[in-house]
């Protein structure tokens, strides 16, 4: 752990309309590589099908759903799948780095650079008017894009292996967020972003 100290450390992002803060590494029992690896071999991953602007897409990535709720949204409905120990150590790292408490995660996994999120607010009535939302980031490097609903601006944060980004506030109020496609090859990437369902 005193490898990462310095790395520890959940800093505030100059930021309005909202709040982000971010961690260098966050603390954890094993190494980066070794939780992406077993995430990516233990999860029952799923290519959802979402709906947009009233058509049916397949998601550019795999996903899946862990926790005490389903969740709903873009159309998709997921119903969750207990937590393994795997989630249950990690949900307590990010709940130690962030002093929030968090009941459900979604797993995202990026096979290669032609995967993406499209940009969006996570604003369902399930996750409450100001909700808290750990970001925790494994493999290859993606820029997470912030744009604000109404001044135009944007922000841009690079999500490092074993980085943890928190976005709380009015945030989801604000701001659409998402990963865009990439032309230059890039390996891996497995983002958990815990929630509380409410």
């Amino acid at each position: 752990m005193d490898l990462f100290a310095a790395d520890a450390i959940l800093r505030p992002i100059p930021f309005e309309d909202g709040q982000l803060a971010w961690m260098p590494q966050l603390p954890l029992p094993w190494s980066n590589a070794e939780v992406m690896a077993r995430l990516i071999a233990e999860t029952a991953w799923r290519e959802e099908t979402v709906v947009v602007y009233g058509k049916r897409h397949l998601q550019p990535r795999l996903s899946a759903w862990h926790g005490d709720a389903a969740y709903t949204y873009s159309g998709l409905r997921l119903e969750p799948l207990p937590l393994t120990p795997l989630l249950e150590t990690l949900r307590g790292a990010v709940q130690a780095a962030t002093g929030q408490s968090f009941n459900s995660v979604l797993l995202n996994y990026y096979r290669n650079e032609r995967d993406s999120m499209g940009m969006h607010s996570d604003d369902e009535p399930e996750l409450g008017p100001r909700p808290a939302i750990a970001s925790l980031s494994l493999g290859a490097a993606r820029t997470f894009i912030l744009k604000h609903k109404h001044n135009k601006k944007t922000v841009r944060v690079d999500l490092t292996d074993g980085s943890l980004l928190l976005m709380s506030g009015e945030t989801q109020k604000y701001w659409l967020h998402g990963i865009n496609k990439m032309t230059r090859a890039l390996q891996a990437r497995v983002n958990l972003t815990f929630r509380k369902i409410i």
